[in-house]
């Protein structure tokens, strides 16, 4: 009969911490386990020091390389790789002799850790069961003794060897934060939270729950004293002493843009001034998208009252408000964004801030969902005579075709303007064949998207409403049939 593999969880140092379950299992395992560096010393090993009994067979895992260079043929990776079979194997052996194998893993076995790597090579075969333990995480924030999160607040877990940009998206689109593996990566960890705007709210916590524990404020932290088994934590803006109370010294107006329909579209960058937002204002359906925090204030409105909007929002701001303004798309591109500089040019208005975020442009989203329709010089129009004369409208598309440009077109058609998508295929028809390369999008990126890529001649106007883009390609605009997925697109050269 085989042996049980047990995943031990010792905690973040403290022998004290261990549960009474682990404990209980390390003192009647047959074999300990533990992984180390080339030193050979394990703290994991020191941890449970308190719970070992004599006679039992312990098996060292040492690794091969941490962050040193190896010659391995397979780099960094295939040397641990390999190092992982081979300790697979090892313990497995055990496991066949019907031996009770403990593997030790510091903090929680599935959180970071070693232990997993041994699990999945594994479980297949053996009786496997995990013993959960305190997290390095849970340790720090007991050492800092401030809340971590509250009500509704999240935290991210955040390892700092990402890249620097991907730290600091990180940083900014979070409440609280917890970031672990240091040691060689502090320096790019702390500019990044300073990139952020969250370096004052964040502490230094340098071996928690042991005799060496050390806790700072970030800004504190010699880089070159920092060791591997430290963290820095960002506690949620509920109870972070240090959190700058941004609204309540001087209000704004942020116009955002969503992107086209996916959430998956809407940038770190909007999603952040979203959750930083007391307030938000903008059209019913694309406030539906947004899912308000409590405390919150929303305030919707028709689609066609935007400089309305416009100077509901820059009031907001000017009795301290954070005013998130919320178009879909990019709010730059037949949007809000204009309404709202328009009206804070008004004398009244001077002194409020207005900033803008973009996102994902509908004919970005439409180009994407087909290939590279807009790879050379485009035009943008819109066929709402809402604000503009028909004969603009059309004057404008006449001369973008003799350019030989590609055409976006956006707003084709609603319930109230029925007839413009037809006389815009007239208009075509007049100078452009009528095999003309045509991409139909509707709802890109939302639950009922719908992707044609027809010719000009082909296009039906019924078939087209107000959650359509028309892109109409130019003379060098190429759609290919191919196994590997259908291409639309327009070459960056040009003859001549």
């Amino acid at each position: 009969m085989s042996g049980k593999l047990w995943g031990i969880g010792l905690g973040p140092g403290d022998s004290d911490l261990v549960t009474v379950k682990s404990a209980r299992i390390i003192g009647s395992a047959d074999v300990i386990a533990y992984h180390c560096a080339r030193h050979g010393n394990s703290i994991a090993r020191s941890v449970a020091q308190p719970y070992l009994r004599e006679g039992q067979i312990e098996e060292r895992l040492m690794y091969p390389v941490t962050t040193e260079s190896t010659d391995h043929p397979g780099g960094y990776a295939g040397a641990l790789q390999d190092f992982y079979a081979e300790s697979a194997a090892r313990l497995a052996g055990h496991l066949r002799a019907g031996r009770d194998v403990a593997l030790l893993a510091e903090g929680d076995p599935l959180f970071f850790s070693s232990y997993m790597h041994m699990h999945k090579r594994l479980v297949g075969e053996f009786d496997a069961e995990i013993v959960p333990g305190v997290t390095s995480v849970s340790a720090s924030s007991a050492a800092l003794g401030i809340p971590l999160v509250e009500a509704d607040e999240t935290l991210t877990v955040v390892p700092g060897t990402l890249p620097a940009a991907e730290l600091v998206a990180r940083f900014r689109a979070a409440d609280a934060i917890a970031v672990l593996k240091l040691g060689r990566t502090f320096v790019r960890v702390r500019d990044a939270l300073v990139s952020a705007g969250r370096a004052d709210e964040a502490w230094y916590v340098e071996r928690a729950s042991t005799p060496a524990q050390r806790v700072m404020p970030l800004r504190d932290v010699k880089p070159d004293e920092v060791p591997y088994f430290s963290m820095i934590v960002v506690p949620g803006p509920l109870n972070n002493p240090n959190r700058p109370e941004v609204a309540a010294e001087r209000g704004e107006v942020v116009v955002v843009g969503l992107g086209p329909g996916a959430d998956d579209q809407t940038t770190p960058q909007v999603q952040v001034e979203l959750a930083r937002a007391t307030d938000l204002v903008g059209y019913t359906t694309y406030l539906s998208r947004v899912t308000a925090r409590p405390g919150q204030r929303v305030h919707a409105s028709d689609n066609r009252v935007e400089s309305e909007r416009a100077e509901f929002a820059l009031d907001l701001a000017a009795r301290g408000a954070r005013v998130a303004v919320v178009s879909s798309g990019d709010p730059g591109v037949f949007a809000m964004a204009a309404a709202v500089a328009e009206v804070a040019a008004e004398p009244r208005w001077h002194d409020v801030a207005v900033r803008v975020a973009p996102g994902v442009t509908a004919a970005s989203a439409v180009a994407a969902a087909v290939g590279a329709p807009l790879g050379h010089d485009f035009a943008i129009i819109s066929l709402s005579d809402r604000l503009k004369p028909w004969e603009v409208i059309a004057d404008r598309i006449r001369h973008a075709v003799a350019a030989d440009l590609v055409v976006a077109i956006y707003n084709p058609g609603s319930s109230h303007r029925t007839w413009q998508v037809g006389r815009l295929k007239e208009i075509l028809l007049e100078s452009v064949s009528p095999d003309r390369t045509l991409v139909v999008g509707r709802d890109v990126g939302g639950p009922t998207e719908r992707l044609r890529t027809i010719s000009v001649g082909e296009l039906d106007p019924q078939t087209v409403d107000m959650r359509t883009l028309l892109i109409i390609g130019s003379s060098a605009t190429t759609a290919v049939t191919r196994a590997g997925g259908d291409l639309v697109y327009t070459p960056r050269h040009h003859p001549g």
